[in-house]
């Protein structure tokens, strides 16, 4: 088995992910934008995870990969691969489906909850009512077509899709560790801008362990959803 990710910037990997897929028994492989670059064969790969990036999914002009990655992404997802999106990532689900992606109207980084909506389909993944996660994003998206909402947030609606039982899209990450986090927050400290959905880096980096044990174990959750096992 063999599970690919696609990496946009040095700074977001995998974090718990990775654990989770090796303890799985995927081989794991990558394609990382940021450096020279191809695209696996995707008869070769079970499982696909898009990670995160400060980049929008309309820079196609300054980031010329874009195009290649939505028209795999949208490949795979036609072709009944497992297909998880994170942030940027659940963005380029979106967009490679022919939804819109678009400065949400605010932007939300921090620790602040989500609220899980039950899917009138029972077969659907459930978050929980109410779970306090991390964000870090500007831009949101429209459900791309046949997809079902999972989770909302007082600054931004649309927070995860599902589209049937092999695509999820997160606009939040559930696999950031303390390393990961304080990565992000080195990196684009920049947009730690007072408001209301914004916390400070002290807030952020306070966060004690069992915030990130308990997102950690629900995106544990969401790839054993998709992938039918167990990490």
């Amino acid at each position: 088995m063999r599970a690919h990710y696609f990496q946009h910037v040095p700074f977001e990997g995998l974090g718990s992910i990775q654990d989770w897929l090796e303890t799985a028994g995927y081989t794991v492989t990558a394609t990382r934008f940021f450096e020279p670059w191809t695209l696996p064969a995707l008869e070769e790969i079970d499982f696909l995870v898009v990670m995160g990036g400060p980049m929008s999914v309309n820079d196609t002009d300054q980031f010329d990969w874009l195009v290649a990655e939505k028209q795999f992404i949208h490949d795979a997802v036609m072709a009944g691969k497992a297909v998880l999106g994170i942030c940027l990532g659940a963005q380029l689900i979106a967009s490679a489906l022919g939804a819109r992606v678009y400065p949400n109207p605010v932007k939300e980084i921090g620790w602040f909850p989500i609220q899980g909506i039950a899917s009138p389909d029972s077969s659907g993944f459930r978050f929980p009512p109410a779970a306090e996660v991390f964000h870090w994003h500007g831009e949101t998206f429209d459900l791309p077509a046949g997809a079902e909402l999972l989770a909302s947030s007082a600054a931004c609606a649309n927070q995860a899709f599902q589209r049937g039982n092999t695509v999820i899209g997160l606009q939040f990450h559930l696999e950031t560790t303390p390393a990961s986090a304080r990565s992000i927050v080195t990196h684009c400290r920049d947009e730690l801008q007072s408001a209301r959905y914004v916390q400070s880096e002290t807030e952020i980096l306070a966060a004690p362990p069992g915030k990130y044990q308990a997102i950690n174990t629900l995106m544990g959750e969401v790839l054993a959803f998709l992938t039918g096992k167990t990490g």
